[in-house]
């Protein structure tokens, strides 16, 4: 089986998050429509109810550089959060996030973005207290 260009992967991704076609948790999309290798984006990430994040939103940036998808993106937090998967910086750390640490070709930015999620609501995260809200790295 071939694999599927970068290119084309990215044109997918882009088309699915610029149509809302994904989950209604998250938003991606490009930083710049200028940017025709598809390297910069931008990520929203909704905070969970029942959980400190209730009612935040959390922005980020993603780079998918040119080993994207063989390998994972480059993900950093821009609004301040505290979860154990990130560091001081707000970047997400690979050996500390299991879905970038285990990356599989098949996985998206839609699949990181949800996972993140999914930690935030996590029992051992949920509670954990947070920065003030609007304030970033």
């Amino acid at each position: 089986m071939s694999k599927i260009p970068r290119n084309f992967k990215l044109l997918e991704e882009l088309e699915k998050g610029e149509k809302g076609l994904g989950a209604e948790s998250i938003s991606y999309g490009l930083s710049s429509q200028d940017d025709i290798t598809m390297t910069n984006w931008n990520g929203t990430i909704l905070g969970p109810p029942h959980s400190t994040h209730e009612n935040r939103i959390y922005s980020l940036t993603i780079i998918c550089d040119e080993s994207y998808p063989d390998k994972p993106p480059t993900v950093k937090f821009i609004s301040k959060i505290n979860l154990p998967c990130v560091g001081p910086s707000g970047q997400v750390l690979v050996d500390q996030f299991e879905t970038l640490k285990n990356w599989k070709r098949s996985y998206t930015m839609e699949t990181v973005l949800l996972e993140l999620r999914k930690s935030m609501a996590s029992p051992a995260n949920k509670k954990l207290p947070q920065p003030a809200e609007g304030s970033t790295y």
